[in-house]
This record gives C-alpha cells, structure tokens and sequence, in this order.
C-alpha cells in the first residue's frame, strides 16, 4: 500500500461497509468524515469526555443556560449540554444524510440510562430527540423494557440505533422488534423509506466480560482465543439478520482489537470504532479484504463454546430470553457505567453552578 493509501476510505467506498465516528466531538469528527465516516454517537461516557476536552466552552455554556433558565436543575441542564452538543455533530453529518437518503448520515443520541425501567419514557425521550434534527438516530437498550421502548419509537417514525447490547439473542430480538415497528407504521399507511435503523453490538464489551469470566473462572486456554468471540458473535448475527430478512443494519462497536475492523469488511454492516481506533487504522497499512462471510476458526468458537457458559449465552440465538437481557454480566457494568457518566455530567454541571470554595 502506498504511504498516500487510506485504508477506511478504501473500505468505505469499496463496498457495503460503512464507517461512523464513535464519538460527537466535532474536532476529531471532522477528521473522521475525511476518512469517510458518515454517521457519528453520543452517550453519556461521550458527553462527558467531550466536555471535560473543551470546559472553558462549555464551562460559558452551562452557565448561560442556567441564566437563561434559572429553575432548571443541574440534571437538565447537563442534557440540555448533551443535545446542543449532539445537534451540532448532526450538522456536520447533513451532507451524508441527503447523499445516502437518510440510511447513513445520522447522529445516534443515547436515550438517559436512568429510564432504562421505564418504557414509555424511552420512547418519549426518542420522540423528542428525533424532533431536533433530521438526521437524528436513537439509541435505546436491547433490554426487555428497551424492546418495548424500540418497537414504540419506531411505529412513531424514530429510527433506532440499538445499544448495551452484546448477544446474538439481543440482537436479533432488538432486530425483530424494531420489524414489528416498522410493519405496524406500514400497515397504518405510514412511510419508512427514510428511516435507517440499526442494531449495535458492542464486540469488545462482550470479549471483556468473557475475560473478566476466564480470571474468575480460573481457565486456562489460549488467551487470544478471547479476542475473537465479539468477531464470532457479530458474524453469527449477521447471518441470522440475513436469513430472517430483518432490515436494520448491524452495527460493530466498543473496539477493543484490529479484527473487529478486519473481520467485517465486506458485510452490510456499519463500523463505528472510536477516533483513536481510526487512527490507528489509518496508518496501519493493512489493505481490507472482505471476510465478513468468512468463519471464525471452528477450534476457537468450539473451546469457547465448551468452557464458558457465558459464550454460549452470547452465541446462541436462544442463549438467553429478553427477561434475561437485563441480568447478563455486560449489560450491567455498561449501563453502571452509563449512569456514572450520566452522575458525573450532573456533577460538572453542579460544580460550574457552585464552585467549591
């Protein structure tokens, strides 16, 4: 490869694969757009990195807006942060948007974890997010309420970006729920030709807790093997979405390894590793070949599948139920990590409002 060759580029204007930002940041989205990104997320571990890089910014900004709305409290003013902060990534977004008719070109905001038990307040908050720009995507999670929420929102015309999920079975039960939707407004006469769903499933959260599984459990295989099961349940998915003619688009993310860019080229999927990752890519010299349809080594699935239950729970389209989604190791640390966030936004807000003496 040429010293001038950009790999993403190359991936993203060879084929089906797409490429998103995963990050709100405009700085390094629009670098991300030069590698021919067209889609970008927020949530609440981004909102905050995104304030804390630019604090003399928002620092002004949290203070107007507690000027300007002097009841408000410190919660509301931080996701008052997070939507002007999201709208003005989808701005930059507006140009692949109309060039892929609404299926890319879209900034995915992240409903508050804190309804994460609460239904009808997901997919409220999706409506409101998804009026505030045209090129809005929501995020919600593939859990038993979040399904509920997902197949709501998208009867009421909110494209879906699903989230905090890991699994084959959430997955392709967040794809079917986001189907009944979409049937439910077509049925009703309603169109859907500008909505571009998607279903994430964070590959490199799954292989973290599958290691956080083999030092407790004590196991002793082939470490490496670990880094292939996100890649293993993506390739899964994607097969079973192709065979049940689901119309969202998988989505990979939460990039922990190479493979999770390399192993997916080809599919028609969307990639959204975060701008560090990209970077890498970039000056990695590796030329993407598509191996989407390509199997994980049939050792490797079949040790994981033998020694951890928790694999098989991932792998398997009926390794766990919805009543189960809730209770699965990795969907608790991410929405724990989700709330944190959503508490440490709060506390920068607070600490702006009233400085520590």
């Amino acid at each position: 490869m040429s010293p001038d060759a950009r790999p993403l580029n190359t991936m993203t204007e060879a084929g089906p694969t797409v490429l998103w930002n995963d990050s709100a940041d405009p700085r390094e989205l629009r670098e991300s757009i030069s590698y021919g990104a067209v889609g970008a997320t927020c949530n609440p571990v981004i909102a905050v990195t995104c304030v804390k890089a630019d604090m003399p910014r928002w620092t002004r900004r949290i203070a107007e807006i507690a000027a300007e709305h002097p009841s408000m409290s410190a919660a509301a003013i931080g996701w008052q942060v997070v939507e002007e902060l999201s709208i003005e990534a989808a701005h930059l977004l507006e140009p692949a948007f109309e060039r892929y008719a609404g299926v890319n070109g879209r900034l995915s905001m992240q409903t508050d974890p804190r309804f994460h038990r609460d239904a009808k307040a997901l997919a409220d908050q999706a409506e409101h997010f998804h009026s505030l720009a045209k090129n809005i995507i929501v995020k919600i999670p593939a859990t038993a309420i979040g399904l509920e929420a997902i197949e709501d929102a998208t009867y009421r015309g909110v494209s879906i970006n699903v989230t905090v999920s890991f699994t084959v079975a959430q997955a392709v039960a967040a794809g079917e729920a986001v189907e009944r939707g979409l049937t439910r407004r077509e049925a009703d006469g309603l169109s859907v030709a500008d909505m571009g769903p998607v279903v994430t499933i964070m590959v490199g959260r799954i292989d973290d807790w599958l290691k956080d599984c083999y030092a407790a459990e004590q196991l002793c295989f082939d470490p490496g093997y670990l880094e292939w099961a996100g890649v293993a349940v993506m390739k899964k998915a994607y097969a079973e979405f192709k065979a049940r003619g689901l119309r969202s688009r998988l989505l990979a993310a939460a990039y922990r390894n190479a493979l999770q860019w390399t192993e997916f080229v080809g599919g028609e999927v969307v990639l959204s590793p975060p701008f560090a990752w990209q970077q890498r890519f970039q000056a990695s010299g590796i030329e993407p070949e598509p191996r989407m349809d390509v199997p994980v080594e049939p050792r490797i699935v079949e040790t994981l599948y033998a020694q951890m239950p928790e694999f098989r729970k991932a792998y398997d389209v009926d390794g766990m139920t919805p009543a189960d989604f809730a209770e699965f190791g990795a969907t608790r640390k991410t929405l724990r990590q989700f709330l944190a966030a959503d508490a440490e936004l709060e506390q920068i807000v607070v600490d702006v409002l009233v400085p520590k003496p």
